[in-house]
């Protein structure tokens, strides 16, 4: 009885499929990173005075990937997390806490239903 590579090509194509996700993901990720020369950046206190004159209360700057990360509360009284380009002080990404502490909880309700 002959068996059918059927079954296998399918497999190949899942996990190549797979791969490529997985890698696309990667990719999008890497572009989260900040790669500016570190001689080119400029000081955090910079960053914060900026901040704060555009009505922000931050709390702390710190370096994440190469980039800086900014914890504090937005001119609409928002608790926020951002994140800057060092060199240019480019916005790069911009989480509000709320929705992020909102989505962990709805994610942790749905896993606790039962299925």
């Amino acid at each position: 009885m002959k068996k059918s590579l059927l079954p296998i090509a399918r497999l190949t194509a899942v996990l190549t499929a797979s791969l490529g996700l997985t890698l696309s993901t990667a990719l999008v990720r890497a572009d989260d990173d900040c790669t500016d020369p570190i001689a080119s950046w400029q000081p955090r206190e910079q960053l914060k005075q900026q901040l704060e004159a555009q009505g922000w209360i931050v709390y702390r700057i710190r370096v994440d990937d190469g980039c800086y990360k900014v914890r504090g509360v937005d001119e609409q009284g928002r608790q926020v997390e951002a994140t800057y380009s060092p060199a240019s002080f480019e916005l790069k990404e911009l989480e509000l806490e709320d929705e992020e502490h909102e989505r962990r909880e709805r994610e942790h309700r749905e896993e606790q239903r039962p299925h």
